[in-house]
């Protein structure tokens, strides 16, 4: 995920995705004893050490998590577990050229895992997760983890969004209460930059960073989605109406200059400094403001364009895929059923600042009211179809593509996205 601060273009943050929502790699080898990659079992000689490459989230956090992780690993199985850590930045690139050196870890984190199993390179769930730790894992992380039939992808922490609003400029602009529905939230936006001063209603980011995300979240609240039926549907008659809606937010002077320009980090920003009334967040902006202290700030599920409509949430999830190599599915599965175990899974998340992915985990984490909004939602999260294996292209041609709607024309935008991602489907 990269969060979420870059899901994954930073990691997912907090809470988001958040849904993301790095490993530093150099020609590294795989856990000694782990044999090749492609066999899978243990037939042969079992590994007594294995490999995790993770993604870095913090600077604070990961390595000290991971670092006393194959401590304890080590004192439970009497496995080793070699840990490296790269930033987000080179993750894509070094895992790749690992994977196609034929020398993959043991364990990959990171945020896409569908062409990999695609390629049969994978353990399914059923060969490495317990029962009850499947069982205790949310619904829509499962499925999102799915590929034909199976379970490839196993969370790790998890993010969603939601809209944050400017205490102050509501109150300044005679605003009660934060919109339920699209036609309130226009309203208000409206309200908003008529206050004049700078004030801008709304902080739309459809610029290359994680257009999206922004898009996700508002299409799930008009019914729409990116497929439907195993089919791709983004240039569907709802989105086309969602796109159409963004764009004329912007036509309309309701958000800042050149929205189909503006990446998420430059909207948070905006809202940071107290000049936008409304912007989609996740908890790294939460946990950004609450330290500078500066904007009264508050969090509430997204409007929706039917009224009474049930306000959808954006989620994201990175992974820990487990790689087929010869000897090593037990010393995995090891691997599994004590991360999973509350005191590890829910420490590094916490830690992270991220949500969890688990249904213990919810509960443990409900004694946080500033994460109330996100965990009311985070059961029935929608994410991208990160289980179809030509989502990362479909992806790059959104983050690419998507804001040029802003100034011309949304459904041809999606009609041509929509032929990429059949061509490559």
């Amino acid at each position: 995920m990269r969060t979420t601060t870059s899901g994954h273009t930073a990691a997912l943050r907090w809470g988001v995705l958040a849904l993301g929502a790095g490993l530093a790699l150099a020609a590294c080898s795989g856990g000694t004893g782990a044999g090749s990659a492609g066999g899978g079992g243990n037939s042969g000689k079992k590994a007594t050490t294995i490999k995790l490459v993770a993604a870095e989230y913090s600077k604070d956090h990961t390595k000290a998590f991971w670092d006393k992780f194959a401590t304890d690993y080590k004192a439970k199985t009497g496995n080793t577990l070699e840990v490296q850590i790269v930033s987000w930045d080179d993750i894509d690139q070094q895992s790749s050229t690992m994977v196609q050196n034929n020398n993959p870890p043991d364990i990959l984190n990171l945020n896409a895992y569908a062409s990999y199993a695609k390629d049969g390179l994978l353990y399914s769930a059923d060969d490495v997760l317990s029962s009850s730790v499947k069982s205790d894992l949310l619904d829509a992380f499962v499925k999102s983890g799915t590929y034909n039939g199976k379970m490839y992808g196993m969370p790790d922490l998890s993010s969603a969004r939601a809209m944050f609003y400017n205490k102050a400029l509501f109150k300044k602009a005679g605003i009660a209460a934060p919109p339920k529905t699209w036609a309130e939230f226009e309203q208000d936006a409206t309200k908003i930059a008529g206050l004049g001063d700078g004030s801008i209603g709304y902080g739309l980011p459809l610029g290359p960073e994680e257009s999206q995300g922004e898009f996700s979240i508002w299409m799930f609240n008009n019914g729409g989605d990116w497929k439907k039926d195993g089919k791709w549907t983004i240039n569907s008659p709802e989105n086309v109406e969602t796109l159409t809606f963004l764009k004329s937010l912007a036509t309309k002077k309701l958000t800042q200059n050149n929205p189909g320009k503006t990446n998420r980090q430059d909207a948070f920003d905006l809202f940071a400094s107290g000049k936008v009334g409304m912007v989609v967040g996740f908890s790294p902006l939460a946990a950004t403001l609450d330290g500078a202290k500066k904007v009264d700030y508050g969090v509430a599920p997204m409007p929706t364009k039917a009224d009474g409509g049930e306000p959808q949430t954006f989620g994201v999830t990175d992974y820990l895929m487990a790689f087929k190599k010869t000897g090593n599915q037990d010393a995995v599965k090891a691997f599994y059923d004590l991360y999973y175990q509350k005191d590890q899974v829910n420490t590094f998340i916490k830690a992270e600042g991220f949500l969890p992915v688990t249904k213990s985990g919810i509960e443990q984490f409900k004694s946080d009211t500033k994460l109330a909004t996100y965990l009311e939602t985070l059961p029935n999260a929608h994410l991208t179809p990160t289980d179809d294996p030509t989502w990362d292209k479909v992806k790059l041609a959104v983050q690419q593509n998507l804001g040029t709607a802003v100034t011309g024309d949304p459904k041809a935008v999606l009609d041509k996205l929509q032929k990429s991602a059949e061509a490559g489907s």
